[in-house]
């Protein structure tokens, strides 16, 4: 695998771009260190020759004081460019996690679908903390030493073109010695990087499924499962970390080859007469700062096998395109909205379609009652309507416009969707109702409520709206929740509201609060309820009858009630729950 510099190269630029100021000064830091390192081995040659030859002790005085000032001065320099080179890092870091959490979120339904949250978590955060490590060190360590280098060997050149010939060929040997040990490690490194996403996300699945796991007697499944990545995991560890001692080693045989040069070349020299003794210590302290950025360099590409691995899978997850492509110019109009299906198909595997030639409408402020058995298509034509995927074939169209036509943030304002998962955050209640949107007020907010009902129950809340809800909801009950994704709805103030089997979890509690909620939630708004409840289908003026994504019956619900040949009919007289299992 080669390296990916290009790669990194436009990830450096866009993220250290906003903060040229600070990368401005880091660089003259780096430049400032870099010099007083070039210049004391001066001083200390000055010192030397001076001491060989007799000359006063005032000027020895000088030498050491200057010495011992830019060695003083350097560790300072230091110690400032680590602490810059850390706040750009983690600067720059922290904006690329936002923006392939932003990337991902973008992605249709279908992405989400094949990975687990704990892989995505894994992909956005643990490989861009791999890469911000990397970035702390990179710009301090391998372009500071990397110019280090470059200005001991134009000085080793400028004291003999012997010394600087012998030690440019053993740098040159070295540094290509390195990168090939390193471009090896690199494939190692990310597939120990992807089996780190597999674990995870593993984890997260049987996280979240620990009560259905526990009830059901599958921990022994789940612990084998663990047993098999780990033992997975093992022989990919042990191949990435053994490249370290094997870069390692050799280092150490280079370096020596290097000071057996720079020993060999200066005793000729000075045997010669063609330099002094200062010149011999000039030479090999020279030498050692050979090593010193060769072996800060070496340490980086081992740095850079594992953000090297990070920045193939993150540009990997960047290059993924949603199959949503959000072109619309078209906004919806206020009020209840017209819905009509046109020849619509849809599959979510090819040649295997969910949905199959629907055509059908409901007009403007009706309540269409969806019903069928699992899996014959009700939840995807509700996902069909906010584009969460998008048609095989056909056409779907709100008040005339096309759905494809409607740019998505102005579809998903208009149209609402209510499940009876609620996803609740761990916020406050009104970051709950809002979705931290902080441009509603509390006086709206309160206003929604007492108009569903809930004054007092919001009142009876222990903070009111400041109200800090646990993990997940944890704190509410099923029939709280739906009331608070009811009162999103409100907020939201759309033209079709889709109730996706909303009101199958009440609780006897909250049941008539979310009742009266349902009846102003419908009124003035085009719904469609897609129920396995003979009281909530009983709200629909018409009926839709699906079956294995084709319309089998479709007309006024009153109608439909009346025929005793129709399925409807049939439905109420052998029961909802029972004719739909």
């Amino acid at each position: 695998m080669s390296l990916p510099l290009r790669q990194y190269w436009r990830l450096l630029v866009k993220y250290l771009r906003p903060q040229t100021r600070r990368v401005a000064v880091l660089a003259g830091l780096l430049l400032t260190n870099i010099a007083l390192q070039l210049v004391n081995p001066q001083i200390v040659r000055f010192f030397i020759d001076t001491v060989q030859t007799g000359g006063a002790s005032e000027l020895l005085w000088w030498a050491a004081g200057v010495f011992m000032g830019f060695a003083l001065l350097q560790q300072g320099l230091a110690v400032a460019a680590t602490y810059v080179s850390e706040n750009v890092s983690w600067t720059a870091t922290n904006h690329l996690r936002a923006d392939l959490a932003l990337h991902c979120l973008k992605l249709d339904l279908s992405f989400h679908k094949a990975r687990t949250s704990g892989e995505l978590i894994e992909r956005i955060d643990g490989d861009v903390n791999a890469l911000a490590n990397f970035f702390s060190q990179f710009v301090i360590q391998v372009l500071g030493n990397l110019l280090l280098l470059t200005g001991v060997l134009l000085l080793l050149w400028r004291e003999d073109w012997r010394v600087g010939l012998g030690l440019s060929v053993f740098a040159l040997i070295t540094f290509l010695v390195l990168l090939r040990l390193r471009a090896r490690a690199v494939p190692r490194w990310k597939a120990l990087r992807a089996h780190n996403a597999l674990f995870y996300g593993a984890l997260g699945e049987h996280l979240s499924g620990t009560e259905d796991i526990r009830a059901n007697g599958a921990v022994p499944h789940v612990m084998n499962r663990f047993y098999q990545l780990w033992r997975e995991w093992l022989p990919l560890m042990y191949r990435a970390w053994m490249n370290a001692p094997i870069m390692w080693g050799t280092s150490l045989a280079l370096f020596a080859l290097g000071n057996a040069i720079a020993f060999a070349v200066s005793a000729y020299l000075w045997q010669a007469g063609l330099i002094t003794l200062g010149t011999v210590y000039l030479i090999f302290n020279y030498t050692e700062n050979l090593r010193q950025p060769l072996e800060q360099i070496r340490n980086q590409l081992q740095e850079l096998q594992q953000a090297s691995a990070g920045i193939a899978r993150i540009e990997e997850l960047l290059q993924v395109q949603s199959q949503i492509v959000d072109a619309g110019q078209h906004p919806l109009p206020d009020g209840a909205l017209q819905i009509e299906f046109q020849e619509a198909v849809f599959g979510y595997e090819p040649n295997d379609p969910v949905l199959a030639g629907l055509s059908f409408s409901v007009p403007r402020g009706r309540v269409l009652g969806l019903l069928g058995r699992t899996g014959s298509g009700k939840t995807t034509l509700a996902r069909l309507l906010l584009r969460l995927y998008d048609l095989t074939a056909g056409e779907i169209r709100l008040n005339g416009v096309r759905v494809a036509d409607t740019p998505l943030a102005a579809l998903r304002r208009r149209v609402s969707l209510v499940t009876q998962d609620v996803q609740l955050f761990q916020a406050s209640i009104r970051d709950n109702l809002t979705f931290f949107d902080a441009t509603i007020s509390d006086e709206k907010i309160l206003n929604v409520l007492n108009e569903l009902g809930l004054g007092e129950w919001q009142a009876a809340l222990p903070a009111g709206l400041d109200t800090e809800l646990a993990a997940e909801g944890s704190g509410l009950s099923a029939g709280e929740a739906q009331l608070l994704a009811l009162a999103r709805v409100f907020l939201r103030d759309p033209g079709l509201v889709i109730l996706d089997e909303a009101s199958s979890r009440l609780d006897p509690a909250t049941e008539q609060l979310i009742e009266r909620a349902l009846n102003k939630l419908i009124a003035g708004r085009t719904t469609i309820i897609i129920a396995h409840r003979l009281g909530t289908v009983q709200r629909a003026d018409d009926i839709l009858i699906l079956d294995r994504g084709r319309i089998v019956e479709h007309g006024a619900r009153a109608t439909l009630a009346q025929d005793p040949a129709s399925r409807f009919a049939r439905l109420l007289q052998t029961g909802l729950e029972e004719v739909l299992a």
